[in-house]
């Protein structure tokens, strides 16, 4: 399998200042990507692909305020809102044994233990502790799933699997209203 040269990072969410700064938020809120790679690339809501090299970056809690060489104006930075930032993978250090770049997830086929088709991971939440799955198929309730060895024991990266252990939801404790009391009575 040829790996994507490019992996999804984030989008740009606004305009900052009068200088042309924009703010980037990332889909993993607590990456540090843009801190280690002097490249992005970014595609507008139109398409048109444009790779722009980081000229500052300032971490907030929820964006990163970042400045790129040759956007000098608001205007010019309005220009880009909404475009998605994507980073090189060759500027980038690989994931160790058993780590995944979460770009190298999304259209990975979804199959429970028995094999049976489930749908194809279309999105990543990163909403907690560890990253949440989000499979979908046409016909079929959206099921997510966290990325746990727990709930997915195997990625196939080569095969563009990934086999799924779906959590169960079970209602514990629930009684039904006419055994709260034998007689309709209160004691």
């Amino acid at each position: 399998m040829t790996q994507k040269p490019l992996l999804e990072l984030g989008f740009i969410s606004r305009a900052h200042g009068l200088r042309g700064e924009l703010a980037v938020r990332p889909f993993d809120p607590g990456s540090q990507t843009l801190s280690t790679v002097d490249r992005v690339r970014v595609r507008t809501r139109a398409g048109v692909e444009r790779d722009l090299v980081l000229q500052s970056l300032r971490p907030t809690p929820k964006e990163d305020i970042v400045a790129f060489e040759g956007v000098e104006s608001r205007t010019e930075a309005e220009g880009l809102v909404g475009s998605t930032v994507f980073v090189f993978r060759e500027d980038l250090e690989p994931p160790e044994e058993g780590e995944f770049f979460q770009g190298d997830l999304l259209g990975l086929s979804a199959v429970d233990e028995a094999g049976t088709p489930l749908g194809k991971v279309e999105e990543i939440w990163a909403t907690g502790e560890v990253p949440n799955l989000v499979i979908r198929a046409a016909g079929r309730q959206e099921l997510v799933v966290p990325f746990a060895d727990e709930f997915v024991p195997t990625v196939d990266l080569a095969a563009q699997r990934i086999v799924i252990r779906p959590p169960e939801y079970v209602e514990v404790g629930r009684r039904d209203a006419d055994k709260d009391a034998p007689d309709g009575s209160e004691s």
